[in-house]
């Protein structure tokens, strides 16, 4: 499993790379692992709103239908077309090419609140 140690994590398997005020979110590798195949995306159009801890859209595979959950609060400045037109990329590029959305301006508070790597591989650790 690999995880990015530049990246900050959730427990619900998203990753969120920050680009200055932006915050890049999208599936952990083990997330995408766990799936399978990825066959369907849904996300929310650009501009609208997300909150931390809700579902922001829908990943489907050929194993499960799984609620993506939006690990910062905020306004969505961009949406990733490719992986909606190609879901899987997901797959291939997990923290690359497969980003689901990007968030406008997230709170400290909210970033604070994420995990680590090591925090991460831990949990995913004692999730088995």
């Amino acid at each position: 499993m690999s995880t990015p140690e530049d990246l900050k994590y959730t427990k619900e398997h998203e990753w969120v790379r920050l680009e200055g005020d932006t915050a890049v979110v999208g599936i952990t590798d083990h997330a995408q692992d766990s799936l399978g195949d990825v066959v369907y995306v849904e996300l929310p159009e650009e501009g609208s709103d997300v909150t931390k801890d809700e579902a922001f859209g829908v990943v489907e595979s050929v194993k499960a239908v799984s609620d993506l959950y939006a690990p910062l609060s905020g306004n969505v400045v961009e949406v990733n077309e490719a992986v909606v037109d190609a879901p899987e990329v997901i797959n291939e590029d997990p923290y690359g090419e497969g980003w689901m959305i990007k968030i406008e301006s997230p709170s400290e508070e909210d970033i604070a609140a994420l995990l680590s790597a090591d925090e991460y591989e831990q949990y995913v650790e004692e999730e088995k």
